[in-house]
């Protein structure tokens, strides 16, 4: 006969590594699509975490702690893997904003098609481009740096370990505003291009009045736009690869500031 000699205490630390590992998994993209069905979700967290618990190496908790101390515990493992996939969920925040900038610029801005991911419509640039950086994600291993980063998360910041700081707020602000920083250099090429078109047809129209530039301006940007973005693609698979690489570094830091 077989008997599993699993303490309370242990029970309770798997189930706060797996508040830390769903919360973190449920905010990233990709996984926070509502077309994954959430027995799929609750297993994939489930099986993440039976693989981290023996890595994570922590002790056992306290057992006899108050109802308060536990509810405060899970929220702050809550908060913790909701900061890990925030901190990865503005890297494609970024690139999607790119990408609704460029679709604008080109005026495709009204031709929207439905993401599977988010049940709502958005350009089709903005769509392409997001779905570029999934695969430079993947591609790259990107999610082992994610994943080594939370297992590193257990080492600065264990259960009933979390504290918050200014420079936490801080930091996490910078890091939105980064957001903006990294749709403006992805979509730079598009961008400058179709405004610099726009300044030559606004040219032309002022020296020829006789010409409907309207009616130009519409093909005119649609092919600069796809001409400029099929030949800054290699330029952004670098700066993407470049900016997913480091995703790890960024994720550590702002643990240690939590921790």
């Amino acid at each position: 006969m077989i008997t599993l000699n699993i303490s309370l205490p242990q029970i309770q630390l798997f189930l706060f590594i797996f508040l830390r590992v769903s919360a973190m998994t449920l905010t990233v993209p990709v996984f926070d699509s509502r077309n994954i069905p959430v027995m799929f979700k609750v297993g994939l967290c489930f099986t993440i975490t039976l693989m981290l618990y023996p890595i994570v190496r922590l002790e056992p908790l306290v057992f006899g702690m108050s109802v308060i101390q536990i509810v405060v515990g899970i929220a702050c493992e809550i908060l913790t893997g909701v900061i890990i996939g925030f901190l990865i969920r503005l890297i494609f925040a970024g690139i999607h904003l790119a990408g609704e900038l460029a679709a604008f610029q080109m005026g495709f801005s009204v031709a929207n098609v439905i993401d599977p991911m988010s049940s709502s419509q958005v350009p089709v640039i903005s769509q392409l481009i997001y779905m570029f950086a999934i695969l430079i994600f993947l591609t790259t291993n990107a999610h082992h740096l994610v994943l080594r980063a939370l297992v590193e998360s257990f080492t600065l910041i264990p259960p009933f370990g979390f504290h918050s700081s200014g420079n936490l707020m801080a930091s996490l602000t910078q890091a939105a505003s980064e957001m903006f920083v990294i749709a403006v250099k992805a979509g730079s090429p598009v961008i400058v291009s179709l405004l610099l078109v726009s300044l030559g047809l606004g040219l032309v129209g002022r020296t020829v009045p006789q010409m409907n530039v309207f009616m130009v301006a519409t093909p005119v940007n649609i092919l600069i736009g796809f001409l400029f973005l099929s030949l800054s693609l290699p330029i952004m698979m670098t700066y993407l690869s470049q900016l997913l690489n480091g995703l790890g570094k960024e994720i550590i830091q702002i643990m240690k500031l939590m921790g």
